[in-house]
């Protein structure tokens, strides 16, 4: 059981967090630890960000998040929660009290289908389908996904309702295993790529991570409850069809796809001549994965993006190596987890989000090296700490060992 340890000492330096996902926790609690005031700012009701809403309660308790959560609060941290930074509250005023600033706003930029139809109701986003569920399970502890009311006020329910999810990943999974609890009539998800093989090919060699085909629990519920695997390879959506009387949508058109290689060996894609098909739908979920952070914090702060719509960092040469990778193009801010290296897992974004604070920290510290964690190793010191040294904190530690950043 793990009590609350606040810092021993307080530096009197100030950093602003923006999200509280797995980027923004991990860079709070270490900070914090470090000595400096932390607020964290996140735009929704509850604290959490991804973890909360993003990922489904058949996969990870909520009273998990709210237990390190209260954790934190006890050792210091200040969470603020409905603060929509940029929209909703200018960016100024977290810049007016703060020493840094750290962007962990994550991934959240979805990829749309531009098809005809589009407009059609009964047509969401993934992200948007999962957070109304769990907020509504949260609202009230008797509710879940098997009790819920269809007719429950902002949730979109796929009981009784043929679902389709178009596109795969994680995301893509937890909207197939939410519907099933939710009882759905039927559930299908498109895949725009072949199936993948049984055995990892020539072109995918260790350590490379192994294309190959997999069964994750929402495809094995489906399995179970429906007696069929709902995943429908190759298969290239076309259009949305309407009910044509209420604005709702009712069906898909789709139409089979070949990949080849060309001459330069990139693949190609070519529809199969004949293989029209319609699947009906009520509900359909698009899973199709994020285009980057929002742009709006970005553009008022002027934070630049790199080629693929992340925020760009740099790396510091000379005596500011310490601040990593996480700096951006504006001095003091940081960046970390998705919204800076893309969507990915969740211990990729605590790990940057840890690495996010030593940069901070070595920034508050003007340039020398953070105390806290590295991954891989301990720090590398530029000097030995002594104890006429400003700068030295109670159990700092002099011991040098490799880094890997």
């Amino acid at each position: 059981w793990i009590n609350p340890k606040p810092p021993a000492f307080h530096t009197g330096k100030r950093v602003a967090i923006i999200g509280s996902g797995p980027a923004g926790l991990a860079a709070a609690d270490q900070l914090n630890k470090a000595g400096h005031w932390v607020r964290v700012f996140e735009r929704e009701d509850r604290v959490g960000g991804l973890l909360m809403y993003g990922i489904p309660g058949m996969k990870l308790d909520k009273g998990v998040v709210d237990r390190r959560v209260s954790l934190m609060r006890a050792e210091g941290v200040d969470f603020v929660t409905g603060a929509h930074i940029g929209p909703q509250i200018p960016v100024e005023e977290v810049r007016k009290g703060s020493d840094a600033i750290i962007l962990a706003t994550g991934s959240t930029w979805p990829r749309d289908l531009k098809i005809p139809n589009r407009n059609l109701d009964g047509i969401h986003f993934a992200m948007e389908y999962l957070t109304k569920n769990t907020k509504s399970i949260l609202e009230d502890d008797s509710v879940t996904p098997a009790n819920q009311s269809p007719e429950e006020e902002g949730l979109i329910s796929a009981h009784g309702k043929n679902v389709i999810v178009i596109g795969g990943g994680d995301t893509g999974n937890d909207c197939i295993g939410t519907a099933v609890r939710q009882g759905a009539a039927s559930i299908t998800n498109f895949e725009l790529l072949p199936e993948p093989p049984a055995n990892r090919g020539d072109g995918n060699p260790w350590p490379q991570f192994p294309k190959v085909f997999r069964v994750d629990y929402g495809h094995a519920e489906v399995q179970t409850h429906y007696g069929n695997d709902p995943r429908e390879y190759s298969i290239l959506s076309k259009e949305f069809v309407s009910d044509g009387s209420t604005g709702r949508v009712k069906g898909v058109n789709t139409v089979r796809v070949g990949w080849e290689k060309d001459e330069k060996g990139a693949w190609k894609m070519q529809e199969v001549e004949g293989s029209e098909k319609f699947y009906p739908a009520d509900l359909v979920l698009l899973s199709m994965g994020f285009l980057g952070p929002e742009k709006e914090l970005l553009e008022q702060m002027k934070v630049e993006q790199d080629a693929r719509s992340n925020i760009k960092t740099v790396e510091h040469p000379g005596h500011h190596h310490h601040r990593g990778k996480y700096e951006t193009n504006v001095s003091g801010v940081f960046a970390a987890g998705d919204c800076r290296r893309g969507q990915s897992l969740v211990v990729w974004g605590i790990n940057e989000g840890r690495q996010a604070a030593r940069a901070v920290d070595a920034h508050l510290r003007h340039g020398r090296a953070s105390d806290l964690p590295v991954s891989g190793g301990l720090l590398v010191r530029d000097g030995p700490v002594t104890s006429d040294d400003p700068e030295a904190r109670p159990g700092a530690t002099t011991v040098v060992a490799p880094v890997r950043s």
